[in-house]
């Protein structure tokens, strides 16, 4: 059986349809995105899986539990066991620290422990914030406390409705380092977000349109800029043979971003300027995930950080030459020196 079975569920208010007859399983460890259109019933959907809202009709089941069947008490015991809650809206006590917001978390649950929430903090890089007020954090801060609350209790099941919605790119890419690995320590995940580029580091993602399942969108370019930083690595770097059999090639073969020259595989001058573009925002965010929480992902694997927000982030990292792991990284724009293309213009005499 699935950690998570929803048969029918419908979800009404008045004449208004959130869900319409969903049913879908997630397996246990398993991070599934849940993407669509405002309205489309996201939210609806992880506030009846956290135990705040109840079905209209259908059955939800989370770890062998029903929801429907749960009186308030026993649907209060759910949400303190089960679930961890991670909102955009980051809901901390403001007239509480750091420290103090996750052993609420804590005696909600059971018992305090203030060297286990000490750690909690700790693990997510707040360390040195433990006696800060919310509001004398960053709201990056701020959404790490959250998830530090949100795991405190060890519950198997995060739910994270758009986490990084008030995010800037930096901050982000820290969040979401944090989400990864709480994954990859065996917890399952279900997150809400409007962002196909963090919808695409889960398992998989399930696209709701007025209240239903809908057809998942294709890849983006957050798979494509995957592919150019590899074959960066290996053509430009490496100096490797590529064959046109390998995942993503004949895509951009026929996209115009390689071509073969001397019989070997090779990009055009437009490719190689992507891909430039594409291991700079790779490697800035290995450089800035070893620098803010000491983790390094395996090189060339860390999400690329936002377009758009590459100057910023390598300004902060005050203008990293290398990735962790040693790779150049290719200089961009005027962040890094590299003026402008001027345009030629021709005068006649």
């Amino acid at each position: 059986m699935s950690f998570v079975e929803i048969q029918g569920l419908s979800r009404r208010f008045g004449a208004l349809r959130a869900l319409d007859d969903l049913s879908l399983s997630i397996q246990e460890g398993e991070w599934v995105a849940i993407t669509g259109p405002s309205g489309s019933g996201k939210t609806t959907l992880l506030n009846i899986l956290s135990g705040l809202d109840h079905a209209s009709s259908g059955k939800v089941s989370v770890g062998g539990t029903d929801l429907s069947s749960l009186p308030a008490r026993e649907l209060a015991r759910y949400r303190q066991r089960t679930i961890g809650l991670v909102f955009q809206q980051f809901h901390l006590i403001p007239y509480l620290t750091a420290l103090e917001n996750i052993m609420l978390a804590q005696y909600v649950h059971s018992m305090t422990d203030r060297p286990e929430a000490e750690e909690a903090l700790r693990r997510v890089g707040l360390g040195e914030r433990l006696h800060h007020l919310p509001s004398q954090l960053s709201g990056g801060e701020q959404q790490r406390v959250c998830i530090a609350r949100a795991l405190i209790n060890q519950p198997p099941l995060i739910l994270a409705d758009e986490p990084t919605g008030n995010l800037d790119a930096v901050n982000e890419a820290v969040v979401m380092n944090l989400l990864t690995d709480l994954h990859q320590r065996g917890h399952t995940l279900i997150l809400v977000t409007h962002d196909p580029t963090i919808a695409s580091r889960a398992d998989r993602e399930i696209r709701l349109e007025h209240g239903r399942l809908a057809a998942p969108e294709a890849p983006g370019a957050i798979a494509q800029l995957g592919v150019l930083a590899e074959l960066w690595r290996l053509l430009e770097e490496d100096n490797a043979g590529v064959s046109v059999a390998r995942r993503g090639v004949a895509d951009l073969l026929a996209d115009g971003l390689l071509a073969f020259l001397d019989g070997k595989i090779a990009f055009t001058e437009r490719g190689r300027t992507l891909a430039a573009s594409a291991v700079r925002r790779v490697r800035l965010a290995e450089v800035l995930l070893a620098r803010t929480l000491a983790t390094t992902e395996e090189c060339g694997r860390a999400l690329p950080v936002a377009a758009g927000f590459e100057d910023q982030v390598c300004a902060f990292l005050d203008h990293p030459n290398q990735c962790p792991h040693g790779r150049p990284i290719p200089p961009g724009g005027s962040c890094c020196g590299v003026p402008e293309p001027v345009a030629v213009v021709e005068v006649e005499a």
